[in-house]
């Protein structure tokens, strides 16, 4: 009985990846015929049942570009950017529609040392850091066990160095690992969807207008205090803006 119950539900499984595999498809033809809103439709459809890719959010995105939705392509574009970091064309496309975007916010500067810890960091992921770690400190825990066992000099050297060189790599990757976990954990950034979004000094209406806000301008979020969201820009400045004129990444 068991085993016709784990069958079953399998034929399920992959009857709904056959069947957003079809969809994909004919989002794909959809956005190749120009229709992009249906394109979007049908893509949408995809996300709605659980399934998410790169390439999902990646044509989302451009299909939103095609429409000049410049908010909700930038924010498919991280969205898939966040699945495939390395991926050019996602990184040229989001490029473009940054270049959409009305707000010129300068970025403050980093300093060498700051800017090669990220550099670092951002190489792998934290879970993949943490499993170098892990190997790396087995890996030094072996090398000191033939380094004791070794005879002559020279192989003693050789392990000796090469499990010290390990350890501290383990070391780094702890690092690293809890570092990016910890910008994650605090990081969290959103896309501006409205047209035009009003930035206060507190979470009211009634308090001071400080700046404003356009679509696709990418914000950090920093507090939530019932439906505003407190804001930081690359730049430094800060405010609350209601919930509804952005969108958490």
């Amino acid at each position: 009985m068991i085993r016709i119950i784990e069958i079953a539900l399998l034929m399920i499984v992959t009857l709904g990846f056959s069947q957003d595999e079809e969809t994909f498809q004919r989002a794909g033809a959809l956005y190749n015929q120009e229709k992009y809103q249906e394109a979007i439709d049908a893509y949408r459809s995809i996300l709605d049942s659980g399934q998410e890719s790169a390439s999902l959010y990646y044509n989302l995105g451009n299909a939103h570009y095609k429409l000049s939705n410049i908010g909700p392509s930038i924010y498919y574009y991280e969205k898939a950017l966040e699945l495939a970091p390395n991926d050019e064309d996602i990184k040229n496309n989001l490029a473009f529609a940054n270049n959409a975007t009305i707000d010129a916010i300068d970025v403050i500067p980093e300093g060498f040392i700051s800017r090669t810890i990220k550099r670092f960091t951002n190489m792998f992921s934290y879970d993949s850091w943490a499993w170098i770690s892990v190997c790396c400190v087995l890996l030094f825990v072996i090398l000191f066990i033939l380094y004791y066992t070794a005879v002559t000099s020279s192989k003693k050297r050789l392990f000796f160095l090469s499990s010290w060189v390990l350890l501290f790599v383990g070391i780094f990757g702890i690092v690293f690992a809890f570092n990016q976990y910890n910008t994650l954990k605090n990081e969290q950034f959103a896309i501006i969807f409205s047209q035009e979004a009003i930035v206060k000094s507190e979470p009211n209406l009634r308090s001071e207008e400080v700046f404003e806000l356009h679509e696709g301008t990418k914000v950090n979020v920093t507090e939530t205090v019932n439906n505003w969201k407190k804001i930081k820009l690359a730049d430094g400045k800060i405010g609350w803006i209601p919930a509804e004129d952005l969108k958490e990444l």
